[in-house]
This record gives C-alpha cells, sequence and structure tokens, in this order.
C-alpha cells in the first residue's frame, strides 16, 4: 500500500511520526485539550489556514478554499485522551500520571495534519472549501454535540463530513467501510431506588430498597429478551448498585447506574421505556419509589448510503481492491461523530492499526500504541477525499 501514498506526504512522514509521538507524550482530557489545541492552531496558521478556536471550549477548524467553487467538505479528527495509567514502557510514553492516549485520537490527529499540510501546499489542487475538524472531548463528553451547539455546521457549511477510526484487529492500513447503522447508542441510565431505613434485626418495620434492587435487576434481564426482537441489537447492563454502609442497617436508598445500547432510534426508545416502567412498577410493588434519570449520551451512527458507497470505491480506486476489508459489521461500542452525521451526510471508516505486538493490543488499554505506519495511508485518503469532492 506504501507505493500508492501521496510522494508529497510521504516526504514529511518523519515529521508527522514525531508530532504522532509528541502528542503521545503529552495527553489531555476531555475539555482539557489547551495545548493540543494551540499545538495543532499554530500547525495549521503555519500553513495557511483560517483558524477559528474555542469551538466546543477546546475544538477548532481549519479552513482552507481554493478555486471558485462553493463546494464544502468537513473533515474531522478527536483530540483526547483518556485516564488510564500507561504501562508501555515507550520512550514516548505519557508525561502525565493517570492520563493517556489509549484510544489513538493522537493519531487521528496527526493524521489530519498531515492531510492539512499536503492539501495547503502548491502542488495539491482541489476547487472548493475544506473545514478540518479538531473536536476535543469524544471519550466522555459529547465534544462534537457542543461544537455542533456552538453553531459548527452554520459557521462552517459542510456538503459532507468524514472520520476515520484506527482498528486494531484490522491490518495496518486496510480500509473498512459500512452503509446504515454503524455504530450503537449509548445511554446512561440512573435509578434510585427510595424506601424505609431501619435496624438489620427488625425488617418488618421498614422498606427495603436493597431487596427492591436485586429483584429490578432480574427484571431488567427481561427487556432484551422479552421485548426486542429476536435479532435486533440491544443492551441492558447494570454497572453499579450502591447501598448502605452497615451489615447491620438497612438503608433508605439503593442507587444503580445502567448502560443502554441499541443499534436503531426506535429500539433505543423501547429500551428506555421498557426500564423506566420497570423500575417504578418493581418499586411500588415493594411499597417503594423509583426516580428513573436518563442521560443521553450518543446516538445511533448511521453512515449514509451514498457517502459510504463512493468512499468505498474511491478506497479500491487509491489503494486497490485488497486495500479494503469486506468483513467489517456494525459494532455495538459508541461514538459522537454520530451527531454530526445526523446533521449532514457522510461517513465513518476504519482504518487499520495492526504491527508490531503492542500496536495489536486492543482500544482503551494501558499497552495500547497507535502504529505510525498508517498516518500517510489516512492522510492520503483524507485529500482524495478532498479531490473527489471538490473536483
Amino acid at each position: 500500500m506504501s507505493e500508492n501514498i501521496i510522494p508529497g506526504i510521504k516526504a514529511y512522514e518523519d515529521e508527522m511520526v514525531a508530532i504522532r509521538r509528541h502528542l503521545h507524550a503529552h495527553p489531555e482530557l476531555s475539555l482539557q485539550e489547551f495545548a493540543t489545541s494551540q499545538f495543532v492552531a499554530d500547525k495549521l496558521s503555519e500553513w495557511g489556514y483560517q483558524v477559528t478556536r474555542e469551538i466546543g471550549k477546546t475544538g477548532l477548524v481549519g479552513t482552507l478554499k481554493k478555486g471558485t467553487s462553493d463546494k464544502a467538505i468537513g473533515l474531522r479528527a478527536d483530540m483526547d485522551a483518556l485516564p488510564i495509567h500507561e504501562t508501555t514502557g515507550l520512550s514516548y510514553a505519557s508525561t502525565r500520571p493517570g492520563v493517556m492516549h489509549a484510544c489513538g485520537h493522537d493519531g487521528h490527529t496527526t493524521i489530519l495534519l498531515s492531510a492539512a499540510r499536503y492539501l495547503a501546499s502548491a502542488e495539491c489542487e482541489f476547487n472548493g472549501t475544506v473545514h478540518l475538524i479538531f473536536q476535543p472531548a469524544e471519550e466522555a463528553i459529547g465534544g462534537a454535540d457542543l461544537m455542533i451547539r456552538d453553531g459548527l455546521f452554520s459557521r462552517f457549511p459542510c456538503d459532507a463530513v468524514y472520520a476515520l477510526h484506527n482498528r486494531p484487529g484490522l491490518p495496518a492500513g486496510k480500509l473498512g467501510f459500512y452503509a446504515g447503522h454503524f455504530m450503537a447508542s449509548a445511554d446512561t441510565v440512573k435509578i434510585i431506588l427510595n424506601g424505609k431505613g431501619g435496624h438489620g434485626a427488625h425488617p418488618a418495620g421498614t422498606i427495603d430498597p436493597i431487596v427492591v434492587a436485586a429483584s429490578l435487576v432480574m427484571s431488567l434481564q427481561t427487556i432484551v429478551s422479552r421485548n426486542v426482537t429476536p435479532g435486533e441489537t440491544a443492551i441492558v447492563t447494570v454497572g453499579t448498585l450502591h447501598a448502605g454502609i452497615a451489615s447491620n442497617v438497612i438503608p433508605e436508598t439503593a442507587e444503580m447506574e445502567l448502560t443502554v445500547r441499541a443499534m436503531k432510534p426506535e429500539i433505543r426508545d423501547l429500551l428506555i421505556q421498557r426500564i423506566y416502567t420497570l423500575a417504578t412498577s418493581t418499586a411500588q410493588s415493594f411499597g417503594a419509589t423509583a426516580t428513573v434519570e436518563v442521560y443521553e449520551s450518543y446516538p445511533v451512527l448511521t453512515n449514509s448510503e451514498k457517502e459510504t458507497a463512493d468512499a468505498r470505491a474511491l478506497a479500491i480506486e487509491v489503494f486497490g481492491p485488497q486495500a479494503v476489508e469486506e468483513s467489517i459489521r456494525p459494532s455495538t461500542g459508541s461514538e459522537d461523530f454520530s451527531f454530526m452525521l445526523e446533521k449532514r451526510p457522510g461517513t465513518y471508516f476504519l482504518l487499520g492499526n495492526d504491527g508490531e505486538e503492542k500496536q495489536g493490543c486492543f482500544l482503551h488499554n494501558s499497552g495500547y500504541d497507535f502504529n505510525d505506519g498508517i498516518i500517510s495511508v489516512g492522510a492520503t485518503f483524507f485529500v482524495s477525499l478532498v479531490r473527489q469532492h471538490c473536483r
């Protein structure tokens, strides 16, 4: 695949590897990407982009126009790191204890910077406007939504938007596409069960919220098996359950938090409705009450048919049919690029990260590292998307 990399991108590959490793060594958590944002802004300004800062707090957009066309395309990279202590032992490992780029956002940012540099060069021709979207807070807070609320697409109109994510387990540099519902919605549901506390030796005078919680945990397991059509993707997981402080005290309340995932919006709505019904009715059956709070996180990520098909065909044209992985399937993971795809057509695709043993480590793992060998592949494809759209 290296023979298909744009020569101009190949020429400064070593510099981009150095940038990626600098970013890896200096990770920043969601909405704390101040140094990363400044670093990116400085590079874009140096290459001639119009840079707009503080979109979604720490996000930014670099804009470049060539020619006279009104066509416009958006390319997005996420910048934030994770609250994980790195154990790779690499020479460029995180210098910040408890924070690391364990998902490859340092690599995504570098790929877009590499593309940015070439797009701004005299040898790269296109006819239209490119908006490079460097997004904060993908990991926890929904930075894409924050940028949209700050007027992302009204201030920087895009006909279509594209983003990539590295994928351990996929051969290095191989591209994967999937049209339609590709990644699950993700909601956090908090349930507070209110009973009547008392002495553990006299339970008859209490309404035990722990018993209510135990019954509810089991009831929740029936939602997917008895309310969702077989074959549909749906997940209801009780991740936390907290109640009580002593063995001989029945507490007043019990609290639990759930993660709820679905591949279709209507299934997502069904799951939330059934959780509410079961929580309130189960609590009532014991004489307790329930409060249900839903924190809507990320919607279903849906890749538009045309843009996905066009991107896949372009990948074959640029790199050859062997470069496209045909076995890509939907994932119950979530991704806040879904917010952007709700507003604009586009596609979110995968880029294989496998290489050395540590680079094959899966995402969100303390031993993970991004594969520097795929930076130029991703940059070449981003440039190709711009050229295809802005002809």
